[in-house]
């Protein structure tokens, strides 16, 4: 029966009398193991901070624009060609199966003034409906109210950037900002969202009733039009459903033939949100793939060193099989000394890791996430290395003939 307690201690040993190479063989690992934690935690911190965009943005949604317009046989854009209406959002709400909320959407970057201080920001056009959408809470005062909507009241919701700008420390609610030279009241400030995914300030624009925008702040030559109509489907099973009666609905409304091509263009952010997660997902296993390459070059390390002691240690090796050690003894030894070697760089790599993906979120403002199970990944890899890469000196000491190891100078 194999004594692992002796076997352990006479390992511990044989690597204390070289400590200085016993260190330098584990800094491949302690290389590796770091650059897997630091890169599955920079990978998982972005996938996160993506998922956390994506839910501010919204779920399940269609994002309906107007067609493109074509001067020349040059195409001009997405939503050049003003085709929607107020209208088709209605009918879209009655008709299409599967709809939880939708809401028309107008935009126009406008100069905005109190008093003396002014901001250029977003004017956007909406009803209540976008703020479910798009996940946009109300911080202080109230939303738009029917008779809003449906008179055209000259009332504003900002965000907390443009409150910031015109009003600074003070209660922007009740307050008379002027949006070009309409006076408009402040009846809600939104809270906080941040940048979106582009860069973009979300809380850097204010929202109007759709009837106040086009009655009186847009000017344009195609009166009830909007820009975009947004449309929450009331889960992702469905939204395909929703996807196909919008088209057929707004086909019929805007008379479009049977070989006529749409005069709208329908966004389906669940897939792209989907697409998106496969990505950043793809992504971190590439970053910890890449860095895992580290790993098998400290096991090369490993398994060279181990040969160089099995050449070293020939005698050794011979006297303790002429006195009754087993091949078995022999190779049991070298595979925990190859077994503590990783794993004393894998603990040390995962201290580093944690320690350079702390510092790098510090000093570069990078989002991390280290997950235990990253930890255990690197681990219970290094471990795999340790056993794989010390089998071959282990097995080669092991068949060391002992009357020609005795004679080994």
């Amino acid at each position: 029966m194999l004594d692992y307690k002796s076997l352990l201690k006479m390992s511990i040993t044989s690597l204390k009398i070289n400590k200085m190479r016993s260190m330098l063989t584990s800094l491949g690992i302690i290389i590796g193991v770091s650059a897997v934690i630091i890169m599955l935690a920079v990978g998982n911190g972005a996938s996160k901070k993506i998922a956390a965009e994506m839910e501010a943005m919204g779920s399940n949604l269609l994002m309906i624009h107007s067609a493109s317009a074509k001067s020349g046989g040059v195409r001009m854009g997405m939503g050049t060609k003003p085709t929607l209406t107020l209208k088709d959002a209605v009918a879209i709400d009655q008709k299409a199966r599967g709809v939880l909320a939708v809401a028309p959407y107008s935009s126009e970057t406008q100069q905005v003034t109190y008093g003396n201080q002014n901001w250029s920001t977003s004017i956007a056009g909406t009803s209540m409906s976008y703020f479910m959408i798009r996940n946009y809470d109300i911080d202080e005062g109230r939303g738009f109210l029917p008779e809003d909507t449906k008179n055209g009241t000259k009332v504003a919701i900002i965000g907390q950037t443009v409150s910031t700008e015109l009003f600074g420390d003070v209660d922007p609610i009740g307050k008379t900002i002027r949006i070009g030279n309409i006076p408009f009241k402040v009846v809600g400030l939104l809270k906080s969202k941040g940048s979106s995914g582009m860069g973009q300030d979300q809380d850097d624009l204010v929202f109007i009733p759709i009837t106040t925008a086009q009655r009186k702040v847009f000017g344009t030559d195609f009166p009830g039009t909007v820009n975009m109509i947004t449309v929450k489907a009331q889960n992702d099973e469905v939204i395909s459903l929703t996807q196909e009666d919008i088209t057929e609905i707004l086909r019929k409304r805007h008379h479009i033939g049977t070989k006529q091509d749409d005069d709208f263009e329908i966004r389906n952010l669940a897939e792209m949100q989907e697409s998106i997660k496969s990505t950043t997902k793809t992504m971190s296993l590439l970053l910890g793939a890449i860095a895992g390459v580290s790993l098998i070059v400290g096991g090369i390390g490993i398994m060279n060193i181990m040969l160089v002691s099995v050449t070293e240690r020939t005698k050794e090796i011979g006297i303790r099989m002429a006195i009754g050690a087993k091949a078995s003894d022999i190779r049991i030894q070298f595979l925990i000394e190859s077994f503590i070697l990783s794993m004393a760089g894998g603990l040390i790599g995962v201290f580093v890791g944690i320690l350079g993906a702390y510092l790098m979120h510090h000093f570069a403002g990078m989002n991390i996430a280290i997950t235990l199970s990253s930890v255990l990944l690197s681990l219970g890899f290094s471990a795999a290395i340790g056993i794989g890469f010390g089998y071959y000196p282990a097995y080669k000491a092991s068949r060391l003939n002992p009357i020609e190891a005795l004679r080994y100078e």
